[in-house]
């Protein structure tokens, strides 16, 4: 099972939005500043309690990225009861043959001019009539026919990006993060057309207003485990990988939901892609950790920019070997580690795993075992 394209790959982006609207107050938050690049579209970010946005006067309302949750109003009308409880979360609402047909809301490239590939941050509306929990996945049919067989073409799956209220926190919207898939024919000297990513391509190149059928939600992986309010959540992404995790993050620490409000185990992070202009929503999780440095902590692996403690490049394992004692300790305490994002990054993942665990002396096919037998080793690659 993939968490993103089943046939296309996906990537990885960043954002760039105004610091003084994520702020509450008068007060800036500490985010490392960068400068607005041409090649990448600011997000219709808003402060509802300030009244703020980067959206312009065309933006809709159902565009806007709320920063926080309006005053006054708390996200808690699409909870099971308890919150915690897993036996409804919807699954297969919408099938193949009978997919639903969302609006798109806005399509915008989240990445920067250095960044290797366009990755889009997309919102539709789906008006509450495809409900789903964080971690669950979409499945989009392009339109059109596959050129070798004549059939429509079959169903990819994308993890879903936004919190089950969606950016706008109205339960009406959800996004996608998608990297554009191209292919450069050597012998060619250019990008080959024809080897494209069919999906991946139909949805980096949609405009707001465009229908787009929609399958699922599907999966139950990656759902957050909520019943121990202290639970500790390691998150290990590559490029979109990071999807799922965005909307956990906003459940716990951007909306007032129950299971934020409930809240007292720490949310930590790892991101690792090619480098800085390649970040994915790297103001979102900069607000997060300067509102709520006890609970959420914050890693990047950048490939091109960092080197690990050999002096090879930094990839994602270096980064969390980095923290092998931390990590060990909270899953040994009940953590839950997730990893989503491209197969590839599992090998190297595992060995560097092995070697911490030979180091401790422990066997490690039985300490991975007895994880994801209490499901605390969720996995979703693609």
């Amino acid at each position: 099972r993939t968490s993103h394209s089943l046939k296309d790959c996906v990537k990885m982006g960043t954002l760039t939005l105004s610091l003084a609207i994520l702020a509450p107050g008068n007060a800036l938050l500490p985010m490392r500043a960068r400068r607005l690049a041409p090649a990448r579209v600011s997000m219709d970010y808003m402060n509802p309690t300030a009244g703020g946005n980067m959206g312009g006067p065309a933006a809709s309302t159902k565009s806007q990225i709320l920063t926080e949750s309006p005053s006054g109003k708390k996200q808690d009308f699409l909870e099971a009861s308890p919150y915690w409880d897993q036996a409804t979360v919807p699954v297969n609402t919408w099938k193949n043959k009978s997919p639903y047909t969302a609006k798109v809301v806005s399509c915008k490239r989240i990445v920067g001019p250095e960044a290797t590939g366009e990755t889009c941050h997309i919102i539709f509306d789906h008006k509450g009539e495809m409900p789903y929990w964080e971690g669950q996945s979409y499945g989009v049919l392009p339109p059109g026919t596959n050129p070798k067989n004549g059939k429509p073409h079959t169903v990819r799956l994308y993890s879903i990006a936004s919190s089950r209220y969606g950016d706008d926190m109205s339960g009406q919207t959800s996004s996608l993060c998608v990297r554009r898939a191209t292919y450069w024919d050597p012998e060619m000297g250019k990008e080959d057309p024809a080897k494209k990513g069919v999906c991946s391509n139909y949805l980096c190149d949609s405009k707001p207003g465009d229908d787009c059928k929609m399958t699922g939600p599907s999966g139950k992986v990656m759902l957050m485990p909520e019943e121990n309010s202290k639970t500790d959540y390691i998150m290990v992404a590559t490029g979109t990988g990071i999807a799922p995790y965005r909307g956990f993050i906003r459940r716990l620490f951007t909306e007032t939901t129950p299971a934020g409000e409930a809240y007292q185990g720490t949310a930590w992070l790892f991101l690792g892609v090619a480098n800085s202009d390649a970040l994915l929503y790297d103001e979102e999780w900069q607000a997060v950790l300067a509102k709520h440095p006890d609970n959420f902590k914050l890693d990047y692996a950048l490939s091109r920019e960092q080197s690990n403690s050999k002096g090879g490049k930094m990839y994602i394992q270096d980064k969390v070997e980095e923290y092998a004692d931390d990590i060990f300790k909270r899953l040994e305490n009940g953590a839950v580690m997730y990893f989503c994002g491209l197969k590839g990054m599992m090998p190297g993942i595992q060995d560097m795993l092995r070697g911490v665990c030979a180091k401790k002396n422990i066997d490690y096919d039985e300490f991975i075992a007895k994880l994801k037998k209490a499901g605390q080793w969720r996995v979703e690659v693609y």
